[in-house]
């Protein structure tokens, strides 16, 4: 039977502005949704029902009907905060903290017409790689609720994976778009340093942290990455998009999804700056996905290059640094303060704080001349190829929450290939390939593959995602919630 859900985020917008469904109504349709599933995924943490049906009765009046994300309901990631709602941050810390201001990136959402239903789940401050905090239950992956939906982004992954939601905004400091993209069937997109005025991560320590789309469709994600560029006051993407040639078009990231052309040179590449840190492997489910997307690649007419990164050994530990560096700022200052945060996390307070400024300058250094080595080896193609992720969504409880040495060395396990990309700037798409068949150790998950681009190189990634996408149907893979 159809619901609203059903369609893509881009049919709703038509819908919308063709008055075939009301904002309320589509609204509506989510909140419901939300309320009968979102206990047993643990997606949103925060739910405004009321809030966001008052923003679509009065949304005509408010935003006008050409803004690219007029009606489309979506939430906002717990670490981002919007006056008057409850933004925990992940942490007990801020367990009933209200936020008083609203983030820039709530203002770009709201200007392009977008209603925020409430918050999605996000792991304390956003520090590690999965959605298991102790302030709320955990992000469950909608295709197996005994795995986890990924992070930092998790909560939003999950609720569009599930249908509670057509899209949603995350933030990538070290994968965390990508990474619950990966893990629940979706496209997630890591746009490139400076691209988005609302999070250009030119303010965040060694330039890491963006914001960007999760989505079910190429096309939807390249929908919202349009309306955080263009944001209040800037060059605004109207509707329809669909009927502006690419060259002169107001959102030229959807022209490129829709028509989703071009043939290129794709870099083949399993190696990784984290070899030599921990042991690392490729699942064969990884493996499957990787080399389905290769072929199909192959079968399109792209030129495939085998590419081996220069080995890095001291990369662990600079990353490490800034990692480490970036908790120093928690504001937990007394014991009782300290004793509210999770061990991951009071642990990598204790070593940020206990870092000399030498060796935070000595690794931010260190780090941007890695960024232009990096640049280099890849400049060779369009695009590379890597695996999304190394092994199958984690079960829940998979990480050490105790030993933090270990902690880290699993993350880095499960996905070796994203952080890189962070100290790098650079762009980069999660593009799933399938459910993982019948014959293999873990089958009925989603698996995908990572695109990296040259800086800059958006457009060129939403159009070989987009041709993946075709190959392979699956927008058409849902999990039991659908």
């Amino acid at each position: 039977m159809f619901e609203l859900h059903h369609l893509t985020a881009l049919e709703q917008g038509q819908w919308l502005r063709d008055g075939s469904v009301s904002p309320r109504e589509l609204v509506q349709h989510y909140l419901d949704r939300i309320e009968r599933f979102n206990g047993a995924v643990g997606a949103m943490t925060v739910v405004e029902g009321e809030r966001a049906l008052a923003r679509a009765d009065a949304l005509h009046d408010l935003v006008p009907r050409a803004a690219p994300l007029w009606g489309i309901p979506l939430a906002d990631k717990e670490l981002v905060p919007r006056a008057g709602q409850r933004t925990t941050f992940g942490s007990r810390l801020f367990a009933h903290h209200i936020a008083e201001v609203d983030d820039e990136l709530v203002q770009h959402v709201d200007a392009a017409g977008a209603i925020s239903l409430g918050a999605t789940a996000a792991p304390e401050f956003g520090l590690p790689s999965y959605t298991e905090s102790l302030v709320s239950p955990p992000a469950r992956n909608p295709f197996d609720p005994q795995r986890g939906a990924g992070g930092s982004s998790g909560g939003a992954a999950a609720a569009v994976a599930a249908g509670l939601l057509p899209l949603a905004p995350g933030s990538d400091g070290g994968g965390s778009i990508r990474i619950p993209a990966a893990a629940c069937g979706l496209v997630g997109l890591k746009p490139s340093r400076g691209r988005i005025a609302a999070g250009s991560g030119l303010d965040r320590l060694g330039g890491l942290v963006v914001p960007g789309p999760i989505a079910r469709t190429v096309a939807d994600a390249a929908l919202l990455l349009d309306a955080l560029v263009a944001g209040p006051g800037g060059r605004a993407a109207t509707w329809p998009f669909a009927t502006v040639a690419p060259e002169h078009s107001t959102a030229p990231y959807l022209a490129a999804a829709i028509r989703g052309e071009g043939r290129f040179q794709i870099g083949v590449m399993t190696s990784s700056p984290w070899e030599g840190f921990t042991e690392l492997s490729i699942a064969p489910e990884a493996r499957w996905a990787f080399d389905l997307a290769l072929d199909a690649l192959d079968a399109l007419g792209h030129g495939l290059d085998e590419l081996v990164l220069q080995t890095e050994p001291e990369y662990a530990s600079h990353f490490r640094t800034l990692w480490m560096a970036s908790a120093a700022g928690i504001p937990a200052e007394s014991p009782d303060e300290l004793a509210q945060l999770e061990p991951l996390t009071s642990w990598l307070v204790q070593q940020g704080r206990a870092l000399s400024a030498r060796s935070l300058a000595a690794s931010l250094a260190w780090l941007t001349a890695f960024e232009r080595r990096l640049i280099v080896q890849l400049s060779t193609v369009d695009a590379v190829l890597t695996p999304a992720l190394a092994m199958t969504p984690r079960p829940l409880g998979w990480y050490d929450p105790h030993d933090a040495e270990r902690n880290f060395a699993q993350q880095v396990q499960y996905t070796p290939w994203t952080s890189m990309i962070n100290v790098a700037g650079l762009p980069a798409i999660t593009v799933p390939v399938g459910l993982v068949p019948d014959g293999f150790d873990e089958p009925g998950l989603p698996m995908g593959v990572q695109l990296i681009g040259r800086p800059g190189g958006e457009a060129t990634l939403l159009s070989l995602a987009a041709q993946l996408e075709r190959r392979f149907g699956a927008t058409k893979i849902h999990p039991p919630q659908w």
